[in-house]
């Protein structure tokens, strides 16, 4: 007589990418966890239902992920499954991150029907993003653009676009691959113009501290490289005591056994933007985040925070 399956269920939002992300996640579970029957328990956040303002106003990326957290406290599911750029920095009490993976393409994309590039945006243009990350270093380096929040799941902001409401709009390269909607990117934008958010393009596995199986189970699917990266991206944030009123972006890369940390502060209008870089061994990554963070503050970023919070 075979052994009864031990079921375990992922928390994860409705849309079509976190459905995406949570089913890849249940995929490799499975594959490595035979004794395994995972299941997806989808729920609609409250980041997800107000559409009509922008995350800043509402209460932040954290929207998006409480209601999954509430899912883990109860019992109802025993892991939750997020896109790192939408985990604050600070976990709450009895929650627990247990594995980053594979870190896909990180860049930002712009899309547009009418420019192939951003730099040939006319004077004036309509540029729709929901992130004051994005429009911080966008605006800074066109101020002549008009930026304008853009809120919705990735199918409601292409329809924005493609009914004319924006002129181009900015969206991640990462989730844009994930639903096969790569042939909608006009152009990926370079680092050195749009630094990615903490964490972006690496899914999450968000735990219970208390509950090893769980954790376990999730930390066979952990990329080591990418935990690294985030671990460097998120002290960096963290220690700036960012918020989602915050312009702040940091991206993290290994190579060989050095990891090398980039990091920008700007005001939300761009006007001022501070950026800096520093790299070091690995094994110092949360280190270096604080040490970038306090190289930008000294610089003259904290002003920059306190007036955007």
């Amino acid at each position: 007589m075979s052994k009864a399956k031990r079921t375990l269920r992922i928390a994860t939002r409705q849309s079509r990418l976190a459905l995406w992300q949570a089913e890849h996640v249940a995929a490799l579970l499975r594959a490595a966890h035979r004794e395994l029957d995972v299941v997806l328990v989808p729920m609609t956040t409250q980041g997800d239902r107000v559409l009509d303002r922008s995350l800043a106003e509402v209460g932040g990326k954290g929207l998006f992920i409480k209601e999954l957290e509430r899912a883990l406290e109860d019992g109802r599911a025993a892991i939750a499954v997020h896109s790192m750029k939408d985990v604050p920095s600070e976990m709450p009490p009895g929650m627990t991150l247990a594995a980053m993976l594979k870190r896909a393409d990180p860049r930002d994309a712009f899309v547009s029907n009418r420019y192939p590039t951003f730099e040939a945006l006319p004077h004036g243009a309509r540029l729709g993003t929901s992130s004051p990350r994005r429009q911080a270093q966008l605006k800074h380096a066109r101020p002549d653009l008009e930026v304008a929040t853009l809120r919705g799941n990735v199918e409601t902001r292409l329809r924005k676009l493609d009914t004319g409401e924006y002129d181009a709009i900015i969206l991640a390269t990462a989730g844009l691959v994930r639903l096969e909607l790569e042939q909608r990117i006009a152009q990926y934008l370079d680092t050195s113009l749009s630094l990615p958010a903490p964490g972006q393009a690496i899914i999450g596995i968000e735990c219970r501290e208390q509950d090893e199986d769980s954790i376990r189970y999730a930390r066979a699917l952990n990329d080591e490289v990418s935990a690294q990266c985030g671990l460097a991206e998120r002290a960096f944030a963290r220690h700036l005591q960012g918020d989602c009123f915050s312009p702040i972006a940091a991206f993290a890369q290994v190579r060989g056994t050095t990891l090398e940390l980039s990091g920008v502060v700007a005001s939300l209008d761009g006007r001022a933007l501070y950026r800096d870089s520093l790299s070091g061994p690995i094994e110092r990554a949360a280190t270096l985040g604080v040490e970038l963070a306090d190289k930008l503050l000294q610089a003259g970023a904290g002003a920059l925070l306190r007036h955007a919070g």
